[in-house]
């Protein structure tokens, strides 16, 4: 089969869209799953139900109204691994003390089992907008304590996680803002401006002034017109002086606090310029302001810039639903954002229902531009759930990691790849996940497919407490196998929601009709395989 990693893009007009929000057809399977594999970790059977019963829009209410199924078990450790591993330690120390491993584990764990589907999904994209990574960060208590933001505040407001995500000790620590001092003239110091530029650049304006439906603003020369200059990351990095880490309970606070990352950053007044500062759009802090109060009005000027909806929500879309939505799409989100429906500005669960709910997100396949490729993460959780495997997590963060993907552990500040990375057959397309994809990782993905497969359930790890391990049962799959063509329709039913094309229905057929009927094992393998392994899959529709 050749490849073919092409996107579907469809144009309504204004009135098309109306008349698609007023009718409330029944939802249908296809329908439900296809929803489910925007805004959750893959549909079940009973997920399936309960969208067919509550319909969308009553699925979402929902689960905002679960509670987080947070990180938990994390506790404070000792910065340097000889003193929390001494020798003698058990050998599991460094890994469960000083990697991702066991917070990669409970990723896994609540995006297969957890009830709160949405939360989790939406904290797992907002992970990859607002970035700390475990490379740097390798105390899993302190990033536990980072992603925990994103499944508090996913169904509250933007604001909330941009206050929460500065104040943190892991991005205080991560982007240089922890003990950044102010200006020290008789030392020639300045104020670090990593975290400024990185707040501005990429978790919430970026670089180009945007329209509301996300295209650039051009200038009288026709070129686009920058969002802020050297002297606003200036003015934000004197802002972002004068905070420490917490301090250990029980210890006496100073400046420059030994690393915790337990709580949020704490200020020191006399590390922090107070002299007046130059922030978006022309806004001056005038001089005499607090730690406090100076980040207070930097997080407004942030938040309140017109940039914020349609540059986060974009990302959202493509995260969720497909890598090139259209600009209206990203102008009916955008409005949404800024509160066009009476929520307050920033309002998550308005914005993620707008994102969700919109036609464009649900409307028949098209051959054009719709539609993503899924990342490793999403592959794996998603045929885990599709086939109703069951897993403690362990061999989905091993095989993640094999993939390019190790959760929390991004290369870069820009997450695994960057929401505007383009195909190299065709620059007009985006494809943020294809940053990942290699010839190596389509081997490492085929020999997880085939390990999941296998007749063997894939055993516990006894050096993980209560780990279970994976297995899918396949018995419902062979039962099937006698009818090659009963065995393909229910694999399209449950993989492909959006319909399997008819070339790879009869690849399907040919492939399982030459295995011998007396071995509906491997028919069903066959069958699996091959479906999980075709590029309709991996590209969602």
């Amino acid at each position: 089969m050749k490849p073919r990693f092409r996107y579907r893009l469809l144009f309504m007009s204004g009135a098309a869209m109306a008349a698609a929000v007023a009718v409330a057809a029944p939802l249908d399977e296809a329908s439900a799953r296809r929803f489910l594999q925007q805004a959750s970790f893959g549909a079940t059977a009973d997920s399936v139900a309960q969208v067919q019963q509550l319909g969308k829009p009553g699925w979402l209410q929902q689960q905002f109204g679960l509670s987080p199924s947070l990180y938990a078990g994390f506790t404070y450790g000792d910065p340097n691994p000889k003193v929390g591993c001494p020798t003698g330690s058990p050998a599991t120390c460094g890994r469960d003390n000083y990697s991702m491993f066991p917070l990669q584990q409970q990723f896994f764990a609540n995006a297969l089992n957890g009830p709160d589907q949405l939360r989790q999904r939406v904290a797992f994209a907002l992970s990859q907008i607002l970035v700390v990574s475990g490379q740097q960060i390798r105390q899993p208590y302190a990033m536990a304590n980072f992603q925990n933001i994103f499944l508090r505040h996913a169904f509250g407001n933007f604001r909330d996680i941009l206050r929460d995500v500065t104040l943190s000790p892991a991005m205080g620590s991560y982007l240089n803002m922890v003990n950044n001092d102010k200006a020290n003239p008789a030392r020639g110091t300045e104020p670090n401006e990593n975290y400024a530029r990185e707040v501005m650049q990429l978790f919430s304006v970026g670089l180009w002034q945007l329209n509301p439906d996300g295209t650039q603003k051009l200038g009288s020369d026709g070129k686009p017109v920058v969002s802020y200059d050297q002297e606003v990351v200036e003015g934000f990095a004197h802002v972002f002086t004068g905070w420490t880490y917490a301090p250990r309970p029980g210890a006496t606070s100073r400046w420059g606090n030994p690393k915790n990352f337990d709580g949020s950053m704490v200020p020191f007044a006399a590390h922090h310029d107070t002299g007046s500062k130059l922030l978006l759009n022309g806004q001056v802090l005038p001089a005499g302001g607090s730690p406090t109060s100076d980040l207070e009005a930097a997080i407004d000027s942030l938040f309140n810039h017109p940039n914020v909806g349609p540059f986060i929500g974009r990302q959202l879309i493509q995260m969720l639903v497909t890598a090139n939505p259209s600009p209206a799409y990203v102008a009916r989100v955008s409005a949404a954002f800024n509160g066009a429906g009476g929520a307050p500005r920033g309002d998550m669960k308005a914005t993620l229902s707008a994102v969700l709910l919109d036609p464009e997100a649900s409307a028949p396949a098209q051959p054009d531009r719709f539609g993503k490729l899924r990342d490793p993460v999403l592959a794996l959780s998603g045929l885990l759930r599709n086939l109703g495997a069951r897993s403690d997590g362990v061999w989905p963060l091993q095989q993640a990691a094999a993939l390019g993907e190790p959760v929390f552990n991004p290369p870069t500040v820009f997450s695994f790849f960057p929401p505007d990375y383009t195909l190299p057959e065709d620059p007009q397309d985006q494809g943020p996940a294809f940053g990942l994809f290699s010839a190596a990782n389509v081997v490492a993905y085929s020999n997880a497919v085939t390990t999941l497969l296998n007749d063997k359930p894939i055993p516990a790890d006894a050096t993980v407490p209560g780990s279970t391990g994976t297995a899918l049962d396949l018995v419902t799959w062979q039962a099937l196998a006698g009818d090659p063509a009963k065995l393909v329709s229910e694999v399209s039913r449950v993989l492909f929601p959006a319909g399997m094309s008819a070339s790879l229905r009869q690849e399907l057929l040919a492939a399982v009709a030459a295995v011998p009927a007396a071995n509906p094992g491997l028919r069903a393998r066959t069958a699996l395989f091959l479906a999980a392994m075709a590029p309709e899959y991996l590209v969602e529709h």
